[in-house]
This record gives C-alpha cells, sequence and structure tokens, in this order.
C-alpha cells in the first residue's frame, strides 16, 4: 500500500470518528451511520491494499 492510499484512509476513517461522534453529540441518526459507514469503507480499503500487498510479494 502506497503511501497515499494509507493517509488517505486515515483521513477517511477519521473523518467517519468525527462524523458519528457529531451524530452522537447532536442526536442525529443520519450523521452517526454516515460516520459509521465511512469508517466501515476505510477499513475495507484497508484489507484490500493490505491483499494486493501480499499479492506483490510473491
Amino acid at each position: 500500500m502506497g503511501l497515499g492510499d494509507k493517509i488517505s484512509n486515515a483521513a477517511e476513517d477519521l473523518g467517519g470518528k468525527a462524523k458519528e461522534a457529531a451524530g452522537n453529540a447532536t442526536d442525529n441518526d443520519r450523521l452517526k451511520a454516515e460516520g459509521q459507514t465511512d469508517q466501515v469503507t476505510a477499513d475495507a480499503k484497508k484489507v484490500g491494499e493490505s491483499v494486493k500487498d501480499e499479492f506483490k510479494r510473491d
């Protein structure tokens, strides 16, 4: 995984956490769900990049 991908994924994860926290603070279920979705998406991208890295090693 390239450094740019790692930074992008980390930013998406942090953005998701911020959205979720804002949703919790304002009792906004839609914003909270968006934040959780962003975090899951970032995690999935991290896994996908890790798999690609493993195939490149072989």
